[in-house]
């Protein structure tokens, strides 16, 4: 989600007596183009947007408060010809071994500072890009995210959305009308978020992602992860269909982890937002799986959810958040997911923040409970699930097979080698990066002597398989 206007609201009276919610930020895209495209062709050319700058500017309390930053202002990259790039025709958008230059050429001056004043708008600046050889005319960009937006500098790297559809709703790129590229806010290694999706690929359908580097006005801004967008691209890749609605759960939604909140579907509204066409129909079934959640005993469950929710995908990418302790799965925030109701009239959970996985959390170390968070009852999901003794055991043994499997380091090593070889060059080019070169080598394997501290990935997750597999629910796993 793009970001931005902070609407501060309670539920209350609607879920379980014994919750009570403190208040929680929702973050929403700012709506400035029909407020300022007086022409009518749906963006905003550039006297548009000088309005809706100083519109911005003279109503400060519509934007949410810059933080504090640790990160050193990044400083001017290398120069890089438009001849500076390695052609793969014919190879995949996101192909894992594949590590493409992306160009980007402004019209305007000052790109930087209009993006950062654009931010979690539906502003988007043109530019053109390059990529492979090919041009690219008209392509929309703008700031994104959140959190790795407001705590980075202007200078270092933030991350990008880039629309080849923005000026020609035809135009796409390797077959795709958006892309993601991610600053690996949080992240030194840059690999956490591809190598959560390259395992969650496994056992569900969830986003491709892999490595891009980006070049601006003949610079390089260095290392980006290139994240699939969860559009209608994503359904055809992974659901074979481009039909269905799609909706985000807000980051810190009172009630978007799919609590019942009763039978008005403007509740819901606020919790979640529909990506695709608003449908009332689709509103109602998303309404009726979270009462069939709330109202049905534990051991009527399984029977009363198969037929309008992939029961068995959802456990799995609750076992996934867990096994690999995503900072920002469902276990910790109980929303910022993505939701995807099929043709067929079932729910499907699809993963969306996924940079914080991979590395201890707080005080638990490595050692956190398979059942983490399953009395919270904002998380219904792994209340209600776990709650039924056929489900509670179908995700323990998924948690044991994803542990078994990946995370051993024998198998999982060569994958992370494989990817920190392609990247390294460019990493330590990098002047925009977040984090420095010594924190990107060591955050893999640590300082080469010794046992590897828990906040490396060596480290991480050869103390996450210890604990996972001596656990007394795991080991009584038929």
């Amino acid at each position: 989600m793009r970001a931005s206007k902070a609407i501060v609201f309670a539920i209350s009276g609607l879920l379980p007596s014994a919750t009570v919610f403190a208040q929680e930020a929702i973050v929403r895209e700012l709506q400035l183009v029909a407020q300022f495209d007086l022409n009518g062709d749906k963006r905003l050319d550039a006297n548009e947007r000088q309005s809706a700058r100083e519109y911005l500017a003279s109503h400060p309390e519509l934007r949410p408060p810059r933080r504090r930053s640790r990160v050193e202002p990044g400083k001017p990259g290398p120069v890089v010809p438009p001849t500076d790039f390695s052609a793969s025709p014919g190879v995949p958008l996101y192909d894992l071994g594949t590590f493409r230059t992306v160009f980007l050429e402004f019209e305007i001056e000052g790109w930087e500072r209009e993006l950062a004043d654009f931010h979690g708008t539906d502003v988007d600046i043109a530019a053109t890009m390059v990529v492979d050889g090919r041009s690219y005319q008209d392509v929309g960009v703008h700031f994104r995210g959140h959190n790795s937006f407001l705590a980075v500098p202007e200078g270092s790297k933030r991350a990008l959305t880039l629309s080849p559809d923005f000026g020609d709703s035809s135009q796409r790129l390797f077959g795709y009308r958006g892309l993601h590229l991610l600053n690996a806010y949080g992240d030194p290694t840059f690999l956490r978020g591809v190598l959560f999706l390259q395992i969650c690929r496994e056992y569900i359908p969830a986003p491709e992602a892999n490595f891009v580097r980006v070049v601006i006005e003949g610079e390089s801004w260095g290392v980006y992860v290139n994240q699939q967008r969860f559009d209608t691209d994503f359904l055809r890749d992974h659901f074979g269909t481009t039909k269905g609605t799609r909706w985000k759960s807000f980051n810190n939604a009172p009630g978007g982890g799919l609590s019942y909140l009763g039978e008005d579907i403007s509740a819901y509204r606020e919790s979640y937002e529909i990506k695709s066409k608003d449908d009332p129909a689709a509103w109602a079934a998303l309404v009726e799986l979270c009462r069939v959640l709330h109202q049905t005993p534990p051991e009527q469950l399984p029977e009363a959810l198969d037929p309008i929710m992939d029961v068995d995908s959802v456990l799995r990418l609750l076992a996934l958040d867990n096994t690999l302790m995503n900072g920002d799965g469902y276990w910790e925030d109980g929303s910022d997911f993505n939701l995807y109701l099929d043709t067929e009239g079932r729910f499907h959970t699809v993963p969306y923040d996924v940079n914080e996985a991979f590395r201890p959390f707080g005080r638990r170390g490595v050692e956190l409970d398979p059942f983490a968070m399953s009395e919270d009852p904002n998380k219904a999901l792994l209340g209600k699930l776990l709650a039924a003794p056929t489900l509670r055991t179908q995700y323990l043994e998924y948690i044991r097979h994803i542990a078994e499997n990946w995370l051993d380091w024998n198998r999982l090593g060569p994958l992370v080698e494989k990817h920190r070889s392609l990247i390294a060059a460019e990493v330590a080019r990098d002047t925009r990066k977040l984090y420095s070169t010594e924190e990107f080598t060591v955050g893999v394997l640590g300082e080469g002597t010794g046992t590897p501290s828990i906040n490396t990935l060596r480290g991480f997750v050869e103390g996450r398989r210890v604990f996972l597999l001596s656990h007394p629910e795991i080991r009584k796993v038929p």
